[in-house]
């Protein structure tokens, strides 16, 4: 696995996580429990969860990168 850990990742901070060839930028809004993050994309201003991300598992190309 590339990129940052998510025990990494903090409320406030924007990121971009790459899966199966898919891009997602999104900021942190809340941690919520078992590890669990409420996330606002930063393109749609849509909110979901980290888990809704990866819940078809992580692929070969699996990264997250924080945004400068």
């Amino acid at each position: 696995m590339k990129g940052l850990a998510f025990s990494s990742l903090r409320v406030g901070k924007k990121y971009r996580m790459i899966n199966y060839g898919e891009s997602h930028e999104f900021i942190i809004e809340k941690i919520l429990t078992n590890g669990e993050f409420a996330v606002k994309d930063l393109f749609t201003l849509e909110k979901y969860t980290i888990q809704e991300l990866i819940k078809f598992g992580k692929g070969k190309d699996f990264e997250i990168r924080e945004l400068g």
